[in-house]
């Protein structure tokens, strides 16, 4: 999603040009504006990922694409009245070397909306645009740590084992490039499948199948095509049908961030659990957590859950999920996520220090490793993020008992070697380390 990231759906050719025009300082058209809207300011379909119309459906997903609800429960683990918002005014440096108000330089680099939690008090939180406490907005690829924690209740209960194959598991994967795999590999992005992801490529395999299979991107005959008229209809298909192995890698010798490893392990979930993936994540988590509001899935052609990046929930609920990670699994005195899992996301082994450092792309950023679809920044202080495109980020620093999630807009895709991204990520990581 790193996610570096990361995710979903693909940028068009025209996305992508604006995306350059927007960073560089180009005027940004109203966006819904009037009743109906006036035609250069309507969100699409096509333009739905687009600066600026991103601005308003990062918050609306529902309009562009369907949906299947995830419904809280229980109590509301009530949250503070931010207590600190002074913080907001304390100065730090951006990639560029540029220093203003940690509020605004969040502006500058397209946040909606922040939330820091240390303890269980809320010290600052922050909205832009137009942007508030009560409306949802997509993860994209933090979705993927949602998944993996789901996937520790399965694995506690003895349902699986991580070391065997998931075709193991899901005979529709046998002869895929998923086979030789074990949990694990998925869980590390190290299943060395061949297949790549591209964000701006309209004839890559990424756009032409895979985007269209989880109708997230706008391409034709996303929506409209039927299952008795294409051979790849939804997720399920693409990833038993079309993924193959990289013949020249053996599983867990590399870190090729994919997000159909994602995809497979919602897979897991349903097949194991025996319920939809939307169902399990809202009985055995989502509603356990004390979320103020539901939360939603967009949906593949076939109308299953977008494991990979396609949760959508407000600001202050995803904190109310990092909050519960950062306390291993635990919620009051009810344990939700094995604690024992959530520890072994920073208990990081050499050798996958070593994948994330052999890879080009990531070698010259701050993270440590990638286990267990999370982002490792310093497993010695156990801090950790799970990170979406666009620059949506689960920030969570053990030692100082701190969290921070925010979510953005930013005009290009690419979250972690991307300069909005990277701004943000230096000046929160410099505020949590000043507390």
């Amino acid at each position: 999603m790193m996610i570096k990231v990361l995710l979903i759906s693909v940028i068009t050719s025209v996305c992508f040009i604006n995306s350059l025009m927007a960073n560089e300082g180009a005027d940004a058209p109203s966006v819904m504006e009037g009743t109906p809207p006036i035609r250069d300011s309507q969100a699409t379909m096509k333009n739905y990922r687009d600066y600026p119309f991103s601005g308003w459906t990062f918050q609306n997903m529902g309009a562009p694409l369907n949906v299947v609800m995830v419904p809280r429960g229980g109590s509301i683990n009530e949250l503070n009245v931010p207590i600190k918002q002074e913080l907001g005014r304390r100065i730090f440096k951006d990639k560029s070397g540029d220093e203003m108000a940690f509020e605004d330089l969040f502006r500058a680099h397209y946040a909606r909306g922040v939330i820091l939690i240390q303890g269980n008090n809320v010290l600052y939180e922050k909205y832009y645009d137009g942007f508030g406490p009560h409306k949802q907005h997509i993860w994209f690829s933090m979705s993927k740590s949602l998944a993996s924690a789901a996937l520790g209740i399965l694995i506690d209960e003895g349902k699986l084992d991580i070391n065997k194959s998931p075709a193991s598991y899901i005979p529709e994967l046998k002869g895929s490039g998923f086979e030789r795999v074990t949990i694990q590999n998925l869980l590390d992005m190290a299943s060395s499948i061949d297949f790549k992801e591209t964000y701006t490529d309209m004839n890559s395999d990424f756009a032409l199948k895979y985007a269209v299979a989880m109708n997230m991107g706008w391409l034709p005959g996303a929506r409209d095509a039927q299952p008795e008229n294409t051979e790849i209809y939804g997720v399920h298909d693409f990833l038993s049908k079309y993924i193959k192995p990289n013949k020249n890698l053996d599983p867990g010798t590399d870190f090729d961030y994919n997000s159909t490893n994602a995809d497979v392990i919602g897979w897991l979930i349903a097949r194991i659990s025996g319920q939809p993936y939307e169902q399990f994540i809202s009985e055995r988590i989502w509603s356990k957590l004390g979320m103020e509001h539901d939360a939603y899935f967009t949906v593949d052609r076939a109308f299953m859950p977008v494991v990979t990046g396609g949760m959508n929930s407000t600001l202050r609920d995803a904190a109310r999920f990092a909050l519960m990670i950062r306390d291993e699994g635990k919620v009051k005195n009810s344990q939700i996520i094995p604690s024992g899992w959530i520890k072994s996301a920073v208990d990081v082994s050499e050798k996958l220090k070593l994948n994330m450092n052999s890879n080009p792309n990531y070698g010259d950023e701050p993270w440590e490793a990638y286990h267990n679809m999370w982002w490792i920044l310093d497993s010695a202080k156990e801090e950790f993020c799970a990170t979406g495109i666009h620059g949506q980020v689960i920030y969570i620093n053990k030692a100082k008992n701190t969290v921070m999630v925010w979510y953005s807009n930013q005009p290009v895709a690419a979250a972690p070697r991307n300069i909005n991204y990277q701004s943000k990520l230096m000046a929160a990581r410099a505020l949590v380390d000043s507390l």
